[in-house]
């Protein structure tokens, strides 16, 4: 399949360098000038739109990050991160029982170690995309550029390796991208999806309030945020309740590639 006109890779992905530059060069100024009384707060002033493009999953400060999918009927965009996992097999099938599609972010290390499974993702006719190459949850916003390069390439090769296809897509972990995911992005043609639906089924919640607060959310062209594996997420459970609900709603899936 053709890539959609959607698909954006950052174009520039130090642009946000000179703008902290510039924004410096005015802090010193103004210590120089007006002394440290109003030094410091524009200073720390300044350091806060950096936080937010790092902490806000859909911020675009650093490059370009897909939230929706263009589109005015009731498809919406499934994702399922984390995987794979022993759920992988059991949430395929439920997919296939509804005639749903969807794109598993999966973690390089985890492909490797489950490698039919991804390849299974695959054969039964869903997309994958890069979800970094060992999935260094507390960490990842705060990698340096050597290391984040390392996470999204060797993701990128393991995923390609196993699979024989080269995922398009990539999804920070935890949503955080910090300045430094830009540019391995650009080398490998990958384009930065967050989500616009949640429900937070990776912290516990039950599936029922999961389906709740995903169906809240849920419009033309959303893309649904999901995870597989790890002990608080019951996602077979949720999965099977999410694909109920949205059929009620009158909802399908639809994969960005079809677009």
């Amino acid at each position: 399949m053709s890539l959609p006109r959607f698909h954006r890779p950052p174009r520039r992905p130090h642009a946000w360098l000179w703008a902290l530059l510039l924004s410096q060069l005015l802090v010193a100024a103004l210590w120089w000038r007006f002394g440290w009384r109003l030094g410091l707060p524009v200073m720390i002033a300044s350091h806060l739109p950096l936080w937010w493009g790092v902490l806000w999953p859909q911020s675009r400060l650093y490059g370009p990050v897909l939230t929706r999918l263009p589109v005015e009927d009731r498809r919406v965009w499934l994702t399922i991160d984390d995987g794979p996992s022993a759920d992988t097999r059991a949430i395929l099938d439920l997919l296939d029982a509804h005639g749903a599609r969807a794109t598993f972010f999966l973690v390089g290390d985890r492909a490797r170690a489950r490698p039919d499974d991804a390849r299974e993702i695959v054969r039964r006719g869903h997309g994958i995309g890069n979800h970094s190459a060992g999935h260094p949850q507390a960490w990842f916003w705060a990698l340096g550029p050597r290391t984040m390069a390392g996470e999204i390439e060797r993701g990128q090769e393991a995923l390609r390796a196993i699979t024989g296809v080269k995922p398009h897509w990539f999804r920070a972990v935890v949503g955080m991208a910090n300045p430094f995911v830009s540019a391995p992005l650009k080398r490998l043609g990958l384009a930065r999806v967050a989500w616009s639906a949640r429900g937070y089924d990776g912290v516990g919640a039950s599936p029922e309030r999961v389906v709740r607060r995903i169906a809240a959310q849920l419009s033309p062209g959303a893309i649904v945020l999901l995870h597989e594996g790890g002990a608080a997420t019951r996602s077979v459970e949720t999965i099977a309740l999410l694909l109920d609900r949205m059929r009620a709603e009158g909802y399908r899936t639809v994969l960005p590639e079809q677009l």
